[in-house]
């Protein structure tokens, strides 16, 4: 099977080729991006609600484990989507070597 490169693959009618594989560092890297967004929100909220020092402390306490949570579950959704490719590929590399026969080059 021959490599496409990224314009190729996005380009390809026919789905023989996978994108994400391709690019998802780059889907990672936004999702990390995004949780740092949702950290920082938290820790917003904490100083502008009228809670006082409570609600100072709580917004630092939860703004990193909102962080840590939140990179952590993108992290197991793109491992599971790398997953679903791998196995995509696999079959594919398995069937083409059922009705074909073994490459012995």
């Amino acid at each position: 099977m021959e490599q496409k490169g990224l314009v190729g693959t996005l380009f390809d009618l026919s789905f023989s080729s996978f994108i994400t594989t391709k690019i998802i560092r780059v889907l990672y890297a936004i999702g990390i991006v995004l949780a740092g967004l949702l950290a920082l929100g938290t820790l917003f909220s904490g100083f502008a609600g009228d809670g006082g020092g409570a609600a100072i402390l709580l917004g630092v306490i939860l703004a990193p484990v909102v962080f840590f949570i939140a990179v952590l579950a993108v992290r197991v959704y793109m491992e599971v989507i790398i997953v679903l490719f791998k196995i995509a590929e696999n079959t594919s590399a398995i069937t083409q070597h059922v009705t074909r026969g073994p490459n012995l080059d």
